[in-house]
């Protein structure tokens, strides 16, 4: 039986010899070349089924032999990006430009060896004749910051819906970029050069956001003077970003969906059937699963929105970003303040990496915004940003369990409360002892230490405090 063969492409001798001698243990053949225009002659000879290609390298780099490759004719490798230097850009190209995968270094070799055997089961060939927008430009100024795992997924995703037509759900926290990513989409497809009109559902009240979304005629109302495009109307041949759209009442839900099923609309008060061609990106905060169970979300709407869902982690479950955010927040808040060279003492550092976020991205950039008015030096210091973080803080403490009013709080929430309290009562049984507190709850120490900072609790504190259990 022939074996796989796999190109290992890096600049990097060592790289390759490594990469080269890990598969051919497990039966591929394999090949090496040491710039990319080496790589691009040996297509011909070698034949290669998979490309593991870097990023980085002198002369011909692997962005634009990727670019050759899927510009060439016949038959083409799964190609699959490797660096140490990967941006959300470098990713989502990659992705569109037809690479089927993307890998940091310094990368576990276990990882490689699936991401190949992935690559191998989909050997079918690829469409010819695919047009490629390219706009890096549009990429950067999206903003999207984040070379953490989860956000080079969500990249991925982005690179490979972005050529498609199909509608996009974006869920997320507050706080997480949803409408970054809506842009980046939108400015990485065929429909870049045509309007990306935002519409925030949960802003507008309810009886003007019909007329908003699909237009008027006049005299369709009181104060309707003329006829008015709706925001359809304005996005025809781009993108309608529909944010909050949980928050859309059932009446409009129904409207919505029919437009989005018969890709034509009637405007408020008319009769004309307008055709559209509108590419529909929503975003929510909220768990439309639940509203659905809830009977305050259409199932069928729901499936219409959620044809690729993308969801934005929170910024607790990517902190290995936040190092990345802070350079960019702090150079644009420095530049604006006229304060350049400002930094970040490392003790400020250590504390913006400890706390949870809950306000996610946009809390950050706030944090940093303000801790750059407040600084009177070169150096932002831990006061400059912990008074913040405390009022933070005790605007999310709740009150004790004895006082929750259950119908004005959701479950998680009063989950979280009972949580909460118990670790403080099991901290105060332990005296302050971490590894005992933890053995009595059933769970790690580092789990306990990263909730006893979530939820804001003071050992010291608590010990001296009552609990409402006892």
């Amino acid at each position: 039986m022939m074996k796989r063969r796999v190109l290992v492409v890096d600049d990097e001798v060592n790289v390759r010899k490594a990469l080269s001698t890990t598969l051919r243990k497990i039966g591929y053949e394999t090949g090496e070349a040491a710039s990319g225009a080496e790589a691009l002659d040996k297509l011909g000879t070698f034949l290669p089924e998979v490309m593991l290609l870097d990023l980085r390298m002198p002369e011909l780099d692997g962005m634009e032999t990727l670019r050759r490759l899927m510009q060439g004719t016949g038959r083409k490798p799964k190609v699959v990006m490797m660096t140490a230097y990967g941006s959300a850009s470098d990713v989502m190209e990659a992705i569109r430009l037809g690479a089927f995968d993307y890998i940091q270094k310094p990368f576990d070799l276990a990882a490689v060896k699936q991401v190949v055997a992935n690559a191998l089961m989909h050997t079918e060939p690829e469409e010819d004749g695919q047009s490629v927008h390219s706009d890096e430009e549009a990429v950067e100024s999206s903003g999207l910051i984040g070379l953490s795992a989860a956000m080079q997924h969500v990249y991925k995703l982005v690179g490979k819906v972005s050529m498609s037509k199909a509608n996009v759900l974006i869920e997320g926290e507050s706080g997480t970029g949803k409408e970054l990513i809506a842009r980046a989409i939108h400015a990485n497809s065929p429909r870049a050069d045509q309007p990306l009109i935002p519409v925030n559902c949960g802003a507008i009240p309810e009886n003007l956001l019909e007329s908003e979304l699909f237009g008027y005629e006049k005299g369709a109302f009181t104060g309707a003077v003329g006829r008015k495009q709706g925001m359809f109307e304005l996005a025809d041949g781009g993108t309608l970003f529909l944010d909050e759209v949980g928050e859309l009442s059932p009446s409009l839900q129904v409207k919505l969906l029919r437009v989005l099923q018969d890709r034509i609309l009637v405007r408020v008060g008319g009769v004309e059937q307008i055709p559209i061609d509108v590419r529909v990106i929503a975003a929510t905060n909220r768990d439309l699963r639940e509203r659905i169970r809830q009977e305050l979300f259409r199932e069928d709407l729901y499936y219409r929105l959620n044809v690729v869902p993308i969801h934005m982690p929170p910024l607790r479950e990517r902190k290995e970003d936040i190092p990345l955010l802070i350079r960019h927040f702090l150079a644009k808040y420095s530049r604006e303040a006229g304060k350049e060279g400002l930094y970040l003492a490392p003790a400020t550092t250590d504390l913006l990496m400890a706390y949870h976020w809950p306000g996610n991205v946009r809390q950050l950039e706030n944090t940093i915004e303000r801790a750059v008015i407040l600084a009177s030096g070169p150096s932002i210091l831990p006061e400059h940003v912990r008074g913040h973080l405390q009022e933070t803080n005790h605007t999310e403490k709740k009150a004790p369990l004895q006082g929750i009013r259950f119908e004005d709080r959701t479950m998680r929430e009063i989950i979280q409360e009972v949580e909460r309290e118990a670790i403080a009562r099991a901290l105060r049984k332990e005296r302050g002892n971490k590894l005992q507190t933890a053995k009595r709850l059933g769970i790690s120490r580092r789990a306990l230490l990263y909730k006893i900072e979530m939820y804001g609790l003071d050992t010291a504190e608590d010990e001296q405090d009552k609990s409402p259990f006892e």
